[in-house]
């Protein structure tokens, strides 16, 4: 990046097919993500990145870590797709933190084809919203009191799943957000620490609120589908829209999901990727 940051790409999948774009959530990897990307692989040309501060990318303190920083990393990571891999048209699929960044980077540019975005914490036309300010800063002040050092892996997979918000997941996953968001940590000790500190987490956050209140997703310049989590399940996060304009979006939900839904049902969500990139002509 244009600050010294520094942000791994990594190609999987079908090279001659469509190219799909893949990232994560507040405080996860794109490789935990590999329940549901992995479906796409024969079929699609895969790109992921982790954000700045995530999963395979270095920690420098040095350096900004806020939602308008990762939409000018995202502009740069689609430049940098084309150059290094070749141009081709590009469709967005992402979650969560990844899915506001994108919508943010879309009201001033059309770098994608079409967009695929995942239960993204938006409130179209700035549309007050004190459940969103609430759950930001419960789940900022969360991040900020949560273990953040482990004597290994299976020590924080045992945690994940003494957690409700995880009881969903399926088998295996909470292994796999273990071993893709943690690193040993920087002293080279035995010991592992989360690979996104706790209060880089929280501070973005912090900014939730703000950032979906920007998110104009009905305007956006390409197709683009909403699929969220189940409104009425407990725990589901919030909604994934305005309710009110959903006449106006390509909206869906997957029941009996909750926020991390692709790691829940994952072919459910890839079938509703799949229809949706199936009618636009983009697969």
């Amino acid at each position: 990046m244009p600050d010294g940051a520094v942000i791994f790409l990594r190609k999987h999948g079908n090279p001659q097919g469509p190219r799909l774009v893949l990232s994560h959530c507040n405080g996860f990897a794109a490789d935990t993500y590999y329940p549901f990307w992995s479906l796409l692989a024969d079929r699609f040309d895969l790109v992921l990145y982790d954000f700045r501060n995530h999963g395979w990318n270095p920690v420098d303190p040095r350096l900004a870590h806020n939602i308008e920083t990762f939409v000018r990393d995202n502009r740069v990571i689609v430049k940098a797709i084309a150059e290094y891999f070749g141009e081709k048209p590009m469709i967005g699929v992402f979650h969560s933190m990844s899915a506001v960044t994108a919508i943010l980077q879309l009201a001033e540019s059309d770098e994608f084809a079409a967009l695929v975005v995942f239960d993204p914490p938006t409130c179209p036309h700035g549309r007050e919203s004190q459940d969103v300010k609430k759950m930001a800063g419960a789940m900022a002040s969360k991040a900020r009191q949560r273990q953040d050092r482990f004597r290994n892996p299976d020590e924080f997979t045992e945690q994940l799943l003494r957690a409700q918000v995880y009881e969903r997941l399926q088998p295996g996953v909470a292994d796999l957000i273990a071993r893709t968001t943690l690193r040993r940590t920087a002293d080279r000790g035995t010991a592992y620490e989360l690979c996104c500190p706790r209060e880089y987490e929280a501070n973005i956050y912090d900014q939730l609120y703000d950032s979906a209140v920007a998110s104009e997703i009905i305007s956006l310049p390409c197709p683009t589908k909403v699929i969220g989590a189940d409104p009425v399940v407990p725990l589901s996060f919030l909604p994934s829209v305005d309710l009110s304009n959903m006449v106006a979006l390509d909206y869906d939900f997957v029941p009996e999901t909750t926020h991390f839904l692709q790691l829940e049902e994952p072919q459910e969500c890839v079938d509703r990727t799949l229809d949706f990139l199936v009618r636009e002509r983009l697969a």
